[in-house]
Formats: C-alpha cells, structure tokens, sequence
C-alpha cells in the first residue's frame, strides 16, 4: 500500500509575487500617509521664498532661523506661555470628559430609571447635531456669565457630558462588562458609587484611554472655537499663535508658521504614543468582556 499525500489551499504557501505586492502596496500607502508630515518637516527648513517658488521636497538650504524664530513666539508672548496655554485646555478637558463621560455612561448601561430609552435615544441624537448650531446660544450664555475671553468656556462643557460619542463609547464598553461582579460588591454592602468606582470604573479603561486620547487631539487642534472666545493674546494657544504669522495683507512667514507646527505636532504625537500601549494592553486584556 502506498501512501498517498495531500496538499490543502491552507498548506499552500502564498506566491512570492503576492507578497512583494502586498508589501509594495503597504509601502505606498505608508508614504501617502506620510508625505504631508514630511513635507511640513522639510517646509519648516526652507526660506520663505523657496517654499512658494520650489517644488523640491527637501531643502535647498538649511533654514534653522525658523525654528528660532518660533522658539520666540508671537505677539510678545513666548512659545512656553502658548504651549502652557494650550496643555491647560487640553489637560482640563480629558480630565473632563472622562469623569463626566463616564458617569453618565455607567448610569445609562447599568442603573434603571425613568425614562432611560428615550433619553438615551435623545443622547445619541444629539451626534448628528453640527457643533455650529450651539456655538451662538452657548456663546450667548457664557457671555452674559462674563465668561468669554477665559478658559471656562473650553473646559466646563467637557464636565457636562456634552461629547455624546464619548458616552455613547462608554456605554457600549460597560455593557459587555459581566453583571455578576457588581451583584457581588452589592452582597459585599458596595453602593452604585462604591461598584462604579472599585469595579467598573478599572474594567472600563480600554474606553477611557481612548476618549482621553480623541479628547486630547481633538481639543489641542480645535481652531474655531478658541477663536471665538478668546481675545488676549496672553491666553492664545499654539493653534491661535499660527494664525498670527499671517498679517493683513496675506503676507505670511512660511518658514516660521510651519516650524510651530512641527512644534504643535509634537506634544500630540507624545501623548499618543504615551498611552498607546496602554491602549492596546487594555484591549489585548478585555477578555473580562461578555
């Protein structure tokens, strides 16, 4: 009797070819993806001139000036006062965001009360309704509180569960968390407080890292909003600051204005890869869930 060998598709390896594609296609996607990065890095080397005339990627010359220049602020207010500026609103609203988030979260996945739905419902709403809408009645409210040209504005919202995708995230996070460890903190004497904040709360920081993340790159890149209640330069941001390097008559220092950007890019990219691992281990460690 002879034996007779089979080969399945799963045995297979997959073509040389199919890899060498796979990997090029990978390789031009990542470039795509990067080429605005890489030209701001190498705009913020180049002169003024050079940056409008040349179609060059990289510099012709070395223009480290720019970064000094930034380095120096504007408006007479350094770039340490703008970036102190900007760490405040951001800080404050990830810290914000998720307390609030995540206690209105932990009442709609877990408590039961009247109207729950319904209200529920109105919440996720309230996604679909541009920010834009609300930007005159809440300006309105703020300024008859004599709050505008402060920082209240930026950060109390973010104490009221106003982000709905946040807890709209949270909820759907704490809803896969087993019901079985609050019902025993519950024989255990455990209040909602007490369950929320030993059990719940810890199981949930997939969730919470991540709106801390959105919150913080969302906050620190937000434009329009800053430009509508702030008014002192003394309380700009490193996004309010790059509006600066544009003059009256469309005249901009190129040079400069990119090299804080390179400068606003940085604290973003720390931040993220600060709690990325924390992220992924969450994730990776969330087999708690369902």
């Amino acid at each position: 009797m002879t034996a007779v060998s089979t080969t399945t598709d799963t045995d297979r390896k997959p073509a040389p070819w199919g890899r060498i594609a796979l990997h090029a296609g990978c390789l031009l996607a990542l470039l795509v993806v990067l080429y605005p990065l890489v030209w701001l890095l190498a705009s913020s080397l180049k002169p003024a001139n050079e940056v409008i005339t040349s179609l060059d990627l990289l510099p012709g010359h070395l223009e480290w000036s720019n970064y000094k220049t930034a380095l120096d602020g504007v408006n007479d207010v350094s770039i340490w006062r703008l970036l102190s500026n900007s760490l405040l609103i951001a800080g404050g609203a990830v810290i914000g965001n998720v307390i609030s988030c995540s206690l209105a979260a932990y009442a709609f996945a877990r408590l039961r009360f009247r109207f729950r739905g319904p209200l529920f419902a109105f919440m996720i709403a309230t996604i679909m309704l541009p920010h834009h809408a609300v930007l005159i009645p809440q300006y309105i409210i703020f300024n008859q509180l004599g709050l505008v040209n402060t920082y209240w504005p930026l950060i109390l919202p973010k104490f009221l569960a106003t982000e709905a995708f946040f807890v709209f995230l949270i909820v759907q996070f704490m809803r896969g968390l087993p019901r079985e460890l609050e019902e025993a903190a519950r024989i255990d004497g455990c209040g909602p407080f007490r369950s929320f904040f030993l059990i719940v709360l810890p199981l949930t920081r997939p969730a919470l890292i991540t709106t801390a993340i959105f919150t913080f790159i969302w906050t620190w890149n937000d434009f329009f909003t800053q430009l509508i209640y702030l008014f002192d330069p003394d309380k700009f941001t490193l996004t309010l600051a790059l509006s600066s390097f544009v003059d009256s008559s469309s005249q901009s220092a190129f040079g400069p204005m990119f090299a804080m950007s390179v400068i606003a890019l940085l604290p973003i990219v720390l931040f993220f890869l600060a709690f990325q691992r924390f992220l992924v281990a969450g994730m990776a460690s969330s087999g708690l869930k369902g």
